[in-house]
Order: C-alpha cells, then structure tokens, then sequence
C-alpha cells in the first residue's frame, strides 16, 4: 500500500493526481510538487511517480515528464529537443533568461497564486510581484540552471561547490547499490516513498524560510529606502543624498534597483544614517554592488584625520573622522554630516567645471 497517509474523503471526492517520473528524483521536480501542494487545488493531491503514459494520462498535472509542455492541459515537461524556453521568451517583460526546468515552468505558472497562498497578500499586490521576481531569481532560477547544466561562468571551476540545494536533493536519493531502491507499486501506480518525501519536505523548509526573510526583512527594508529615495531632495537639492533616520538597514540592492525603477537621473552619492551611538555617518555610494570603487568619495585632504583636526581642516564642526579608503566618515550631528557631503559634493562639482573649461 502506499507510504501515503490515507485521508479521509467522501465518495464524491476525486483526489487530484500530480504526476512526475520514477527512479532518482532531482531538484527541479521535488521543488515543482511542493510548490503544487502549497496551492488550494492540490494540497491533498496524490503524487504519482512513473514514466508510463497511460498513468500520466490519467493525472491532473504532470512536471518532468512525459515530453509535453502544454500550460493550458497542465503538462510542464523541459525534456525535449524543441524546448528552450526562459522566464523572458514566456514573460518578455522579465529578464531571466535561463532554460526553465519544471520547477520554474510550475513556478512561472503558479507563482503569483502560491505566494498569495504563503502571504496572505493579494496577486495583484505590488510587493507581491517583488517577491515574485525575487524568489526566482534568488532561489529557484539556481534550481532550474543546475538541472539544464547550465554553468554559472566559463572556464574552469577552482573548487567544487557540493552543498546547493540541487546537490543536497540528489543525495537523498537511493544509492546506486542499496537493497531497496525507495518506490512502491500499487494498483499499477508507482508512489513515492521516504526519500521523495524527505527531499520535497526540505526543499520547502528552504522555500519557506527564504520567503519569511524576504518578506518579513527584506521588503520592509525595500520600503524603507524607496521612501528615501523619494524624499532626497528634502534632505539637499541635488538629490544626490539620502538620509535615512537610524543604521543598519541594508541599502545597496535596494538603491540600485530603485534608481532604475524610479528613473533616478543623477546617481545618488550619499548616504546618511545615525548610528548606534546617535552620532552620524556619511557613506560613500559604490560604482556598483560588487566593487569598492565609489561613485564619489569624500575630499582627499580629509582621509585619515580626525576630531578637531578633522574639524579644523574641513571647517565643519564635530567631526569624528574620515576614513583612509575615503568611503566613510563621521560626525556628532545630522547636519554636520550632510556639510561633509555637500562639500564634497560642490568640490567634485568646481573640479568638473575647472576641468570643463
């Protein structure tokens, strides 16, 4: 019999079927059944694991299997030669263009309706659709490259990585010279068994701790920023500095995003922020989110001084210091660390003009 617990249910009821192949299970379609049993429709649904067409044939939904990619019969195969679809050749208005595994196809299909489900937020909701974006790309666009072996970068790895979620997946499968090989045979349907069940219940731990993190920290600190940067222009009229009440948000992903999103023309160089000790600091914006070059860094003749002397020499006053890298620096107030900024700004600004002319 099978390994599933049986539910109650009256004569009436049909039990949903998701089909997906026999033998040793991957990432892509572990992740892709959780994702349908997450969803209203399928959360008592029987997960039938075989290649034989006659079975899949009778199954509401079939994922990795059976040659066939047919959204409107539920049918999300990526196995074939004809296949090369992307999140963008079916979205054109998303950028990912890496080949869609099952996992991303049932994402494609139910994400918005999953993440509803997860929280509570509506699907037309416009945080909602951040996460959507989000989670594929930090999450199950990995998934999906790994099972198309598609290489993050050319040339030859340094080090094996062998601790992703695909690989930990994969190493739940029976080993190749084990006794029991893990299925069950029933009324000529083939169930999953513990190791299925081991895998789809961690990669939906993962799945669900990810989303917790993204909507629970990371979209607050999204709003956070976007109000700031909406607002920048009440802190200096160029628009090149951000305030932001109280440290440690985190900023960088956020700002480069939303100065596209909100069509930012001149880049913001500043950021201000108090910190633990409700004294202030002015950061450096980076060139992008991956390097330690600085849009504008703050005046040469300040790195590395401090105090008074810093104070002296800049002519502002409770300065605290500047750092050598010229990235940050501090002072006691809000108002003397924007001075530091705008100074820098208006130097940055007369070397462009003496060089200009």
């Amino acid at each position: 019999m099978s390994s599933e617990p049986k539910r109650p249910r009256s004569d009436n009821m049909t039990v949903k079927k998701i089909g997906t192949h026999n033998g040793t299970f991957h990432c892509d379609e572990v992740l892709a059944c959780f994702f349908l049993r997450q969803l209203p429709e399928y959360k008592d649904a029987e997960i039938i694991r075989t290649r034989d067409p006659t079975q899949l044939a009778e199954c509401d939904i079939v994922v990795d299997v059976g040659g066939e990619f047919d959204p409107k019969r539920h049918r999300y195969d990526h196995h074939q030669r004809t296949f090369a679809e992307s999140f963008h050749s079916l979205c054109p208005e998303k950028p990912w263009v890496t080949k869609l595994s099952s996992a991303g196809l049932v994402y494609l299909h139910f994400g918005r309706q999953l993440l509803a489900q997860l929280t509570q937020l509506k699907e037309d909701d416009r945080q909602l659709e951040v996460l959507y974006d989000k989670l594929y790309e930090n999450f199950v666009e990995e998934v999906d490259a790994v099972d198309n072996g598609i290489s993050q970068y050319d040339g030859e790895a340094r080090y094996t990585v062998s601790t992703t979620l695909s690989a930990r997946v994969g190493h739940l499968n029976p080993r190749w010279n084990s006794k029991s090989q893990d299925t069950e045979h029933v009324c000529g349907h083939v169930f999953y068994k513990e190791s299925f069940r081991k895998a789809m219940k961690m990669v939906g731990e993962e799945f669900l701790d990810r989303l917790e993190f993204f909507q629970s920290s990371w979209l607050p600190a999204r709003a956070l920023v976007e109000k700031a940067v909406k607002e920048r222009h009440q802190v200096d009229p160029s628009g090149e500095v951000v305030l932001f009440s109280q440290g440690g948000c985190p900023w960088k992903e956020h700002l480069f995003a939303l100065e596209e999103e909100l069509k930012v023309e001149t880049p913001i160089k500043f950021i201000l922020y108090s910190d633990q000790n409700c004294q202030w600091r002015v950061q450096c914006v980076p060139a992008g989110l991956n390097t330690f070059q600085n849009r504008l860094s703050l005046l040469e003749e300040w790195r590395g001084v401090r105090d008074e002397a810093l104070s002296e020499l800049s002519g502002i006053k409770e300065c605290i210091f500047v750092h050598a890298g010229g990235f940050i620096g501090g002072n006691k107030t809000q108002e003397g660390a924007l001075e530091m900024a705008r100074r820098t700004l208006q130097a940055a600004a007369q070397s462009h003009a003496n060089g200009s002319s």
